[in-house]
C-alpha cells in the first residue's frame, strides 16, 4: 500500500481516485477546487480530503493530477500551494490531464529541481472507462520511473504504455484525438446519409459494423446518435480544447492536419447550436439540422 494523493475530482478524477483506494488498496487523500466534491469522495470511499493541493500531497509517494488545461495544471503543481511545494524527494508526480507536451516538459524540469520524478500520463476511455477502471493510459517519462508507477496506475487502467520521454504521452493522446475526430465525422456523415436515403440505420450498422467500417464509436454511439441523444460522454467543449492543443502542436512540428482542422470547425458549429456540453458524437446534429 502506498500513500497517494489525487488532485481533481471531475468526472474522470473522482472514479479514478476511487479505484486507487478500492482496487489499489492505497491510502488516498484528494483535493478539489470545489470542496463539496472532495468531501463527497472522502465520505463515499472512506478516504481523506485536504483544503489545498500542497496539503493533499504532503508525504505522498504518488501524486496524481487530472484537471482542465495547462493553466489549471500549473496552478495545482507549481502555483501557490501547488503540490510541488510539499512533495517529498523521491516521490512521483503523475499527470492524467490532457494537456500540451510543452507543459509536461515544464513540469518534468520543475519536479526535478525538487528531487521529484514526473510522468505525463493522459488517458482515453471517457467517463465510462474511468468509472469501470478500464482506461488506456499513454505515458511519457523515464523508464525506471514508469516501472515504479505502473503498478499504481494499473488500478484504473486496462492498458498502460510508455510511449517515450516526457511529452510523448501527450503527443500520443493528440494522435488519439486526431483519429477520433475523423472517425466520428465519418460515422456522422454515414448515419446522416443513411437517414436521407430512407434506410433502417440499425440494420445498416448491424451489417457494416462487422466489416472494415466497424469501430468503437460505431458500436457504442450509433444508437444514441440515431435517436438524437448526445449526453453520453466526452463534451464538445473539451474536445475543442484538445483539438486546439493538437493544432498548435502541428504548427510547431509542421504536420498537415486538414481533416482535423475541418472537424474542429464543425465542433465550433455544434457549440454555436448550444451543444457545448453535448458529447462528441453530436457532429451528426449539425448535419441533421433543418
Amino acid at each position: 500500500m502506498a500513500k497517494v494523493s489525487f488532485i481533481g475530482m471531475g468526472v474522470m478524477g473522482y472514479p479514478m481516485a476511487g479505484h486507487l483506494k478500492v482496487k489499489g488498496g492505497h491510502d488516498v487523500t484528494v483535493y478539489n477546487r470545489t470542496v463539496a466534491k472532495a468531501e463527497a469522495w472522502a465520505k463515499q470511499y472512506d478516504g481523506q480530503f485536504a483544503p489545498t493541493p500542497a496539503e493533499a500531497a504532503a508525504g505522498a509517494d504518488f501524486v496524481f493530477t487530472c484537471v482542465g488545461n495547462d493553466d489549471d495544471l500549473r496552478s495545482v503543481t507549481t502555483g501557490e500551494n501547488g503540490v510541488l511545494s510539499s512533495m517529498k524527494a523521491g516521490s512521483i508526480l503523475i499527470d492524467n490531464t490532457t494537456a500540451s507536451a510543452e507543459v509536461a516538459r515544464e513540469l518534468y524540469a520543475a519536479a526535478g529541481e525538487k528531487g521529484v520524478d514526473f510522468i505525463d500520463a493522459p488517458v482515453s476511455g471517457g467517463q465510462a472507462g474511468a468509472e469501470n477502471g478500464v482506461l488506456t493510459v499513454m505515458c511519457g517519462g523515464d523508464e525506471a520511473v514508469f516501472e515504479k508507477a505502473r503498478p499504481v496506475i494499473d488500478a484504473y487502467a486496462r492498458m498502460v504504455g510508455l510511449m517515450g520521454p516526457v511529452g510523448a504521452g501527450q503527443l500520443t493522446k493528440m494522435i488519439n484525438q486526431i483519429c477520433i475526430a475523423g472517425i466520428v465525422q465519418g460515422l456522422a456523415e454515414g448515419i446522416h446519409f443513411g437517414k436521407q436515403a430512407g434506410l433502417d440505420i440499425e440494420k445498416v450498422v448491424e451489417v457494416i459494423s462487422k466489416g472494415a467500417a466497424g469501430s468503437w464509436q460505431m458500436e457504442n454511439r450509433h444508437k444514441t446518435m440515431n435517436s438524437g441523444k448526445y449526453d453520453f460522454g466526452f463534451a464538445v467543449d473539451w474536445m475543442r480544447k484538445d483539438l486546439g492543443i493538437v493544432l498548435e502542436e502541428a504548427r510547431h512540428n509542421q504536420a498537415k492536419l486538414p481533416l482535423t482542422a475541418l472537424v474542429d470547425q464543425f465542433y465550433g458549429d455544434v457549440q454555436a447550436m448550444g451543444g457545448n456540453r453535448w458529447d462528441t458524437s453530436s457532429l451528426l446534429a449539425r448535419l441533421d439540422k433543418k
